[in-house]
């Protein structure tokens, strides 16, 4: 038996989970999350299996401690010592387009994870704090780094290029990168086996962040987010596609920064914009109550699908399924009956009963549907393990 430890570090957050791997089955012994690392009211939130959760206040000036404090965690309940871990797993969030799949981590790559801190100034800095501060605690266990931009690498140049001078993508790698790889990766692959072929597959990875993949026979093709997550679909406070000229307006005609309009694009626009609320529980309910600006909202989230979503099937020549994934796409109803409906054209007919059920697997279209629609519940954490057993230990 083996035992993985998946690290997913954020700026001021390290969430984590353990697992016991036996004969190909992945089991969770534990999981949590370090919360507000580098302030002064630091939390480590976990629970052990068959325990109940616990919180607890920590002092956790930088990642270093926080690695620490859950490893001790761990050692209370969960392992008897660190010489039971096999390997640790990170998920990255920026590869660029050096990494096309999952490596070991070495100090090369470890440099490199670095370098493209640019690219993801909020994430990769945390990551490399992250994967440091595992190699201080445990030197002789090795690391894994599984990067949400890897999955997408096989987008063809005319997927992945965009229309400026040639300089700027030498220069500056600017080009379509696409996130969220792990997840579209892990529904894309379970949708094939529930439909028993690879076959032609469009992923809605919907969460706060949303992203839209095309999956023909297995590779990705085309994905909605670009440059950066702040491309594609409307989010829950990010805007997605707009005129690339408005940022240029909205500096001009407020005085406002570059930093502020950003922030205003991230963080103060998508759906809290539209409608007041950036969580789809609060959306749903407004739209069933009859609030005109949560059904204006649902509305412009839906057509923003519908244009990625048809979009693919020109680019993929027709559709076999489509999965609905992450936090809105496991729970959002109200969308996914929207969305199927849009679709009757294709030849799907909505399961409405199905449909009502939330973070199951489940097919929402019914059998005689020409497309199948699914929801299936994401799980990037056991795609880390995943790779990480197969790269730190070959199995």
């Amino acid at each position: 038996m083996e035992k993985i430890l998946v690290i997913n570090c954020g700026s001021s957050s390290l969430k984590f989970q353990l697992y016991d791997v036996d004969n190909g089955n992945y089991n969770v012994v534990s999981k949590g999350i370090a919360e507000r690392i580098g302030q002064a009211n630091s939390i480590l939130k976990y629970q052990h299996t068959g325990s109940d959760k616990k919180e607890e206040l920590m002092s956790m000036p930088t990642h270093a401690e926080a690695i620490k404090d859950v490893l001790k965690c761990l050692l209370n309940g969960a392992l008897q010592n660190l010489e039971e871990l096999s390997a640790v797993g990170h998920r990255i969030v920026q590869g660029g387009d050096i990494f096309k799949g999952s490596v070991l981590i070495t100090d090369e790559v470890i440099e490199q994870i670095a370098g493209l801190s640019d690219l993801a100034p909020l994430h990769n800095p945390a990551h490399v704090l992250g994967i440091k501060a595992v190699k201080a605690a445990l030197p002789n266990i090795p690391q894994v780094a599984v990067f949400d931009t890897s999955f997408h690498q096989t987008m063809p140049p005319e997927a992945y290029r965009y229309a400026l001078p040639e300089d700027q993508y030498v220069r500056n790698k600017i080009r379509r990168y696409g996130f969220h790889g792990t997840s579209h990766k892990y529904v894309s692959e379970r949708c094939a086996e529930l439909i028993g072929k690879k076959g032609k597959i469009i992923t809605c990875h919907m969460g706060n962040g949303a992203s839209i993949s095309a999956i023909d026979n297995g590779v990705c093709v085309d994905t909605s987010m670009g440059f950066t997550p702040l491309a594609g679909t409307i989010m829950g406070t990010r805007c997605g596609d707009i005129d690339p000229y408005i940022p240029l307006y909205i500096e001009k005609k407020d005085g406002l920064s570059a930093h502020e309009v950003n922030e205003m694009m991230n963080k103060q626009s998508g759906m809290l914009a539209l409608c007041g609320y950036s969580d789809n529980r609060d959306i749903e309910a407004g739209y069933l109550s009859g609030n005109e600006k949560c059904i204006l909202a649902t509305k412009t989230y839906v057509h923003a699908l519908l244009k990625y979503i048809g979009a693919y099937i020109a680019v993929l020549g027709g559709v076999d399924a489509i999965v609905f994934t992450a936090g809105v796409g496991e729970h959002g109803v109200i969308i996914r009956q929207l969305v199927m409906e849009h679709l009757s054209y294709l030849g799907i007919k909505p399961d409405y009963e199905n449909n009502k059920k939330h973070a199951t697997e489940i097919m929402i279209s019914t059998p005689d549907s020409k497309v199948k629609v699914f929801v299936i519940p994401t799980d990037e954490e056991l795609v880390i393990a995943q790779d990480t057993m197969r790269l730190a230990l070959h199995k």
